[in-house]
């Protein structure tokens, strides 16, 4: 991955004609913004809002399956009408996780403040929320500073919103882009805590495409995208992904968009891993079953034997056999070999490296997307709320 433009990777492929755009402007139909309510220290931004102007919006949400999910996720999953969000407010500086019923009563509290502050109805907005778990939200600092975040939203607001998200992220992962008269617009939160079964710590997409099913399109953009990446091969309690759609542009979507959209976002996700310094795609074939495939990509890419040898530039291929091994307890990978596995691109590749792995055992394939593991992923997550 390279630095520059927004579609800087080798694994990404827009389609043709698309254009970058400014990241601060959205799809038409949309407004955001965001500021500092108190949450984070020294008037960091930490809360923000978006609001779909349109007078009917499509849309889809997807939810993290953490037994343990922050008020806000019960929020969304049972009180919020998922094909028609209208609004969505965010604060980082707290998950509002852990926090029992009192939680809950903060999180539907700020919802209310913001669904009176934006003139939508409270099941029209969804409320996400991320920081530190356990710690019960001060929701006065919140409702406090939601009607003059709403009253000053704006459709260059994406700026403001992404920067809003953030925990411990080195920067912003945002964009705009047009294709084919359509445009979509997003941005996403996340750096370590990731190993989701289908979504990322945070991600908002809008567009102003006409989108039918909106729930289908959602999961067939996330499934090749931020349902496979890892950072750490923790699964977060607040993971939340909002697609919108206004509808403005009077066009469907442009076959490639959303998926690359995605694809890249969540790429920056995992290039953004607490510390991170490479990133790596492995490529698991030759597997008996589809879950068999993901299972041992996801081993793989877990390890921290492989993550340690991604860092160094080290292509151990023994340690990639084990880690598949360990994926596949009772059942017999004696036939592999170093004939069997592409390691050379750890130790030749660049930013982005690549290794894949054949198991020999039937025509079944998946991947999954990671990062290296540093001594600054230790640092942070050692002295995280010390």
């Amino acid at each position: 991955m390279t630095a520059g433009a927004f579609f800087n990777s080798r694994w990404v492929d827009a389609p043709s004609g698309t254009i970058e755009r400014d990241p601060a402007v959205l799809a038409e139909g949309f407004r955001a913004g965001g500021v500092g309510c108190g949450l984070k220290s020294g008037g960091t931004l930490d809360l923000g809002i978006i609001r779909c102007d349109a007078s009917e919006v499509s849309s889809a949400v997807m939810l993290t399956d953490n037994a343990a999910a922050a008020a806000p996720i019960w929020v969304c999953r049972d009180e919020l009408d998922r094909d028609s969000i209208a609004g969505v407010v965010v604060n980082s500086g707290n998950a509002n996780a852990a926090t029992g019923p009192d939680g809950l009563d903060a999180a539907r509290e700020v919802r209310a403040t913001a669904a009176e502050a934006l003139g939508l109805p409270e099941r029209s907005v969804a409320i996400a929320q991320t920081g530190v778990i356990g710690v019960p939200l001060d929701t006065e600092l919140v409702t406090a500073a939601i009607p003059a975040l709403a009253g000053g939203i704006t459709v260059e607001g994406g700026v403001p919103f992404s920067e809003a998200i953030l925990t411990t992220d080195d920067g912003p992962k945002r964009c705009s882009v047009t294709c084919d008269g359509v445009t979509v617009s997003g941005q996403a939160k996340g750096a370590g805590m990731i190993q989701p079964g289908f979504a990322t710590m945070l991600c908002f997409v809008q567009t102003d495409a006409v989108i039918e099913e909106p729930d289908a399109v959602l999961r067939a953009a996330v499934d090749p995208s931020f349902a496979r990446i890892s950072v750490d091969g923790q699964s977060s309690t607040n993971d939340t992904v909002v697609l919108q759609a206004s509808g403005r542009s009077g066009r469907p979507l442009p076959e490639g968009l959303l998926e690359a959209v995605m694809l890249q976002l969540a790429l920056m996700v995992v290039a953004d891993g607490e510390g991170a310094t490479r990133i790596c795609r492995v490529d698991v074939t030759g597997a008996s079953s589809p879950s068999e495939a993901e299972s041992v990509a996801r081993a793989i890419g877990n390890s921290p034997l492989v993550k340690t040898a991604l860092l160094g530039r080290d292509p151990n291929w023994g340690r990639i056999v084990q880690a598949a091994g360990a994926a596949l307890p009772g059942e017999d990978l004696g036939h592999i070999g170093s004939e069997s596995i592409d390691a050379a691109d750890l130790a030749d590749g660049g930013q982005e490296a690549g290794l894949a792995i054949d198991l020999e055992r039937g025509e079944h394939s998946d991947h999954l997307y990671f990062c290296d593991l540093t001594n600054e992923y230790i640092a942070i997550n050692s002295e995280y709320t010390t």
